[in-house]
């Protein structure tokens, strides 16, 4: 058995002479919680339709848990909420999961097992003879949560599942997430809130105009290179002082009396404080944190490539 549950070959995707996506190559292992980001426009919901089958790549290759991804061995496995879902608004919640647990071929004793659960777990069991067309974002939100995990699926992908979600039902949605990967749940993860990503996620891609631009492990290490990110607030900095920032850090910038200070060695933080010092500079602050993912986002795919 494949130790992969998702692998893409030199994936593309044209729509006439607009590239959506261009050679994808990604390898997600068995049990991983993967995060897929980039900016509007940069072709991740495109490249999950690829990955499960949804729409054809114009090349390349996808194999989901060791199968094409059209193929019932591998779609009977997944699960999958997208960004933008359309139910039948006449069903209510119940009926909803019903004949999506039917598709799926599960028995009526399956059913009545896991339909209720499913409705209590993602906070709809109140409202479970509610017609959806009274629902609010929000509680489609968790009723489309409901139907990706109706099968006990071993590769999950969610296409922003936090959308429309107030904080309560995001914590929902992420000790939703710690259960399933508890389970050994494969999570392919798309979503604008980074900080989602970065408490679930093992590693992330970054994608920006079609292409993965890097893959990260966010295990909270600093890779070689990165540095730590410092803030300083200072006052009485000299015009050489300043230009000499430059040298401790690989990029710096000013915002009024606080420099900001981006890839500095942490060994170099005391030597940076003596020379501030001794340059005649009052220093109100130093501080010093490791990457965020938002930083990386930044630095990867550029402030132009914004969320």
């Amino acid at each position: 058995m494949t130790q992969l549950a998702i692998q893409t070959r030199d994936l593309s995707k044209h729509f006439g002479s607009k590239i959506a996506v261009r050679g994808l190559n990604l390898e997600v292992g068995r049990g991983e919680a993967f995060g897929f980001l980039g900016p509007n426009g940069a072709g991740k919901s495109t490249s999950i339709k690829m990955m499960l089958g949804l729409i054809c790549p114009t090349g390349g290759d996808v194999r989901l848990l060791g199968h094409p991804p059209r193929e019932s061995a591998a779609r009977v496995r997944v699960g999958f909420l997208p960004e933008h879902f359309r139910f039948y608004d006449w069903l209510t919640a119940h009926e909803l999961l019903m004949l999506h647990g039917r598709l799926y071929g599960l028995s009526n004793q399956e059913l009545h097992r896991r339909v209720p659960y499913l409705l209590e777990r993602v906070g709809l069991a109140g409202a479970r003879q509610q017609r959806l067309r009274g629902f609010s974002k929000g509680m489609l939100q968790r009723a489309g949560l409901a139907q990706a995990l109706l099968n006990d699926p071993e590769v999950l992908f969610l296409d922003e599942p936090t959308s429309g979600l107030d904080p309560g039902g995001r914590l929902l949605v992420r000790d939703i997430l710690r259960e399933q990967r508890q389970r050994g749940v494969t999570i392919f993860l798309n979503s604008h809130l980074l900080g989602e990503v970065e408490l679930t996620c093992d590693r992330a891609a970054f994608v920006r105009n079609g292409e993965v631009l890097e893959i990260r492990t966010l295990d909270g290490s600093i890779p070689a290179g990165d540095g730590l990110t410092v803030s300083l607030r200072v006052r009485g900095l000299t015009p050489a002082m300043a230009a000499e920032l430059e040298q401790w850090a690989d990029s710096v910038r000013q915002e009024g009396d606080r420099w900001f200070l981006q890839g500095v060695e942490e060994e170099q933080l005391p030597e940076l404080h003596r020379r501030l010092v001794q340059a005649g500079a009052d220093v109100f602050e130093l501080a010093s944190h490791r990457p965020s993912l938002e930083d990386l986002f930044l630095r990867i795919v550029g402030r132009e490539g914004g969320l």
